[in-house]
């Protein structure tokens, strides 16, 4: 087994101000270099870079950015727990940072472990300093829940507003410089997860792709493992799950199907994409991919490193730096970790409940669609696109999707720069193109950002709605329920019914289905 992982690039701390803001006016100085949370369609990072391609951070912000009693444990290298970005969202066990060095205060059977555990050593969290990406675990974790708004370093997903508002991450040590990566040591840290708080696995490691061919064959291959990861996925430790999320990266083979443990049915196993809308080069597609996510690629494309994911860096390992450019579906796997601990987090704040397969399904519908991208055509680093449509799992996670799932507010996908036509039947009823309807409203100040020029209006039944900026946006729509009118107090009428929805506006591909 090992870490699917790119070559470290640090991050070059002088250059150019940031070209982007979220919203809700975060003050991290990098998070305009994380494409793959906003992307305005930065020519820089990449020629063909398209507005759009990412996880939709910036609505979701505006709703949610995070809650301490959501855990995710980062099955991983060591996480560097006092990075400056990362120490504030550390899980902390506190019998064991508040009792006496080398004995087990809590009685969990790991003495000292404050942060998480070496189960490579069996001794506390270690860093590695030699091996296969040694800034693996940190780089991950940082994707996930790096401290937003403290005026350091870059932006997690699910990393909190700068009050320790963030999700808590928990360090699973299962590699250690050259060593461990096997099931018996992943099955250790698996179990110790679900003993310990915490209601999300983030895996960005797995068996390479084509060794492992079947469910079946991978329960009697890897027993420990399985039987660890089904323990965890049947843990409560979240009052918004029934159970836990078991979420792992694809890997990064060029093959055409996932690698294990992700390929296993009840597990979720996420591909890569670059900032694009199109197929990362080294991304695995087909039988057992799930979701998709900006995983990025530090070559071959035309702004090199700055279209890699940004997150942060065990400084010890990376000659000082905090921060770098990785490059894997290792990347893509926590943007999906990140975007569940939100939507988590969100339905704790709405006193939400879920199954474990109600909030999977919430979970990979949240997305954008990508095949349209993928017709006849190739970019740089991939000769036929075309071989990944249908194949990278339902689409693109969306964030904001996902919260407004758990709101309860349907999305409106709309494709850019064209006049779409919205059926409302499934929201109106069948009776929908028949009705009165009364009102349309929304702010000029979304119709702006999503650049409408002529306000949407009804069109023999349908939403008559053209946005030609990318973004999210909300918008009200009023009917008549039992005749044409209103009713008053003199005149018979029906009742006036009003539904909300999220318009979600995206790049689309040629109408041919060819690449753009």
């Amino acid at each position: 087994m090992h870490v699917h992982e790119g070559r470290v690039i640090p991050l070059a701390e002088t250059g150019a101000a940031p070209q982007t803001r979220a919203a809700v006016g975060f003050n991290d100085p990098h998070l305009g270099k994380q494409w793959h949370y906003i992307n305005t369609g930065d020519k820089s990072i990449y020629s063909k870079i398209k507005a759009g391609a990412d996880v939709n951070c910036d609505e979701a912000w505006k709703l949610c950015t995070g809650d301490p009693r959501v855990i995710v444990a980062v099955v991983d290298n060591c996480v560097q727990w006092d990075h400056p970005d990362l120490a504030a969202n550390m899980w902390t066990n506190t019998a064991e940072l508040n009792g006496s060095e080398g004995r087990d205060d809590d009685s969990n059977g790991y003495a000292d472990d404050i942060h998480g555990f070496n189960f490579v050593d069996n001794t506390t969290l270690t860093i590695s300093t030699k091996g296969d990406a040694p800034d693996h675990g940190t780089h991950v974790a940082g994707t996930v829940a790096a401290v937003n708004n403290n005026g350091t370093g870059v932006a997690g997903i699910a990393g909190g507003s700068g009050k320790n508002d963030g999700v808590k991450i928990m360090s699973c040590q299962i590699f250690h410089d050259k060593d461990g990566g096997d099931a018996a040591t992943s099955a250790k840290a698996i179990k110790y997860a679900a003993d310990n708080g915490a209601a999300i696995i983030q895996c960005s490691y797995g068996y390479p792709a084509g060794s492992v061919t079947s469910d079946a064959a991978y329960s009697s291959g890897a027993s420990a493992e399985k039987q660890a990861i089904d323990y965890f996925i049947a843990k409560q430790n979240c009052a918004a799950i029934e159970g836990g999320l078991a979420i792992f990266a694809a890997g990064n083979d060029l093959t055409g199907i996932s690698g294990y443990p992700g390929a296993y049915r009840d597990y979720i196993s996420v591909t890569a994409m670059s900032c694009d809308y199109t197929p990362a080069y080294y991304t695995n597609y087909g039988p057992g991919c799930n979701i998709a996510a900006p995983g990025g690629e530090t070559s071959g494309l035309s702004g090199g490193e700055k279209a890699g994911v940004l997150s942060t860096l065990c400084s010890e390992t990376s000659n000082g730096a905090d921060y770098g450019y990785m490059q894997g579906t290792s990347m893509a796997c926590p943007h999906v970790s990140g975007v569940a601990a939100l939507g988590l987090s969100y339905a704790l704040e709405k006193g939400k409940r879920y199954s474990l397969d109600e909030f999977k399904t919430m979970l990979l519908t949240s997305v954008n669609e990508i095949d349209s991208r993928l017709g006849e055509g190739s970019k740089a680093t991939i000769a036929d696109v075309s071989i990944y449509r249908g194949k990278m799992g339902t689409g693109i996670t969306d964030a904001y999707q996902l919260l407004m799932q758990i709101e309860g507010t349907p999305c409106l996908q709309v494709a850019l720069g064209e006049v779409q036509l919205i059926p409302l039947t499934q929201h109106f009823g069948q009776g929908a193109e028949d009705l009165t309807y009364t009102d349309i409203q929304m702010s000029a100040k979304d119709m702006e950002k999503l650049g409408i020029k002529a306000a949407p209006k009804m069109y023999n039944g349908k939403l008559m709605i053209k946005c030609t900026k990318p973004g999210s946006a909300k918008i009200k729509v009023s009917a008549i329920a039992g005749g044409t009118k209103p009713g008053t107090g003199v005149v018979m009428g029906g009742m006036v019914i009003t539904k909300e929805f999220a318009v979600i506006a995206r790049s689309a591909g040629a109408a041919n289905g060819g690449w753009l």
